[in-house]
């Protein structure tokens, strides 16, 4: 059986909660060896802590999401950091700049998603980030802060194959979800096709995103697989061959033995 990682999934929220030990046994069976939980608000830590100190193959990592940027305030900085020193908060994260909602308060985004990535750099760990429809701004802000000294990951990558090989260039990896198996998922499927191995992350982002044929329906972390097998077709190589470098890949960036 082939192993995975699943670098983004939601766990903590809502949606997983009646059935999780069930959930957790399913992805055990499909081969998901980790799951990698981000944060969203400052109140997500609280649950994602508790999550990964109960189950053994899950991970963490905390931070403010753009469209949640005005609630960092003064004490946010301390606070992530002191939650972050657990061993099992592997990045800060999710991060990052988003303009596709609200466009009116841009410029906190800013500030806050540098901030966040000075946290990171404070204590070495390294970035997940959320960017949508602001690739120049969040691209810019990275090269500025020298992010890529700790480790950067685009998470649910979006951008143009220009784009994508600027990032790899910087040494950040690009992370693919359900989309790529989207019938329309024509620029996905372009980048799935001319990424480089060594630069690629599998992800759910669940529970959304759910890739085919259960699109529509909840996405659970044991439906990487689903995602692997389309990159593989994609690329005309085998599933193994997607397994084995993507997991190398989650290890290295996140630091799991």
């Amino acid at each position: 059986m082939n192993n995975f990682i699943d670098t983004h999934a939601h766990l903590d929220f809502e949606e997983f909660q009646d059935n999780f030990d069930e959930m957790i046994q399913q992805c055990k069976l499909s081969g998901i060896e980790n799951m990698i939980i981000p944060g969203v608000t400052e109140g997500d830590t609280v649950r994602i802590v508790k999550l990964i100190e109960k189950y053994d193959n899950l991970y963490g990592a905390v931070g403010i999401h753009p469209s949640e940027a005005k609630n960092w305030n003064e004490n946010s900085y301390d606070y992530f950091k002191n939650i972050a020193k657990h061993k099992k908060i592997k990045a800060i994260g999710e991060i990052g700049l988003d303009y596709y909602w609200d466009k009116s308060f841009n410029d906190v985004q800013k500030q806050t998603f540098i901030k966040q990535i000075e946290l990171a750099k404070e204590i070495n760990k390294p970035i997940i980030i959320h960017n949508r429809e602001a690739h120049q701004d969040t691209f810019d802000i990275l090269k500025e802060t020298n992010a890529k000294e700790i480790g950067v990951v685009m998470h649910c990558f979006s951008g143009s194959i220009e784009f994508m090989k600027k990032c790899i260039k910087e040494g950040f990896y690009i992370a693919l979800g359900g989309v790529v198996t989207f019938k329309n998922a024509i620029k996905p499927k372009e980048i799935a096709k001319e990424i480089p191995l060594d630069f690629l992350l599998l992800e759910t982002d669940s529970p959304y995103l759910t890739p085919e044929p259960n699109r529509g329906k909840t996405n659970y972390p044991y439906y990487i697989p689903l995602i692997a097998e389309e990159i593989a077709k994609i690329k005309g190589i085998s599933i193994e061959e997607i397994a084995k470098q993507t997991t190398q890949n989650a290890k290295l960036f996140f630091n799991i033995k």
